[in-house]
């Protein structure tokens, strides 16, 4: 029973940072376009690299 006074805050603590991370991705916009890469995936390039001679 004693091992609960360090797992609980430590779970806490962890559950926390957790929470702030999600807040700060939140605020610098990580989740703004979430159909660009979806997008941009289907996109032909014209930038392709030269097939290799020989």
């Amino acid at each position: 029973m004693n091992i609960l006074l360090y797992l609980i805050p430590i779970a806490l603590v962890l559950g926390g940072l957790g929470l702030a991370a999600f807040f700060w991705s939140l605020r610098s916009g990580q989740f703004d376009d979430l159909d660009g890469a979806a997008h941009r995936i289907l996109e032909d390039d014209d930038d392709s690299p030269n097939p290799p001679k020989g």
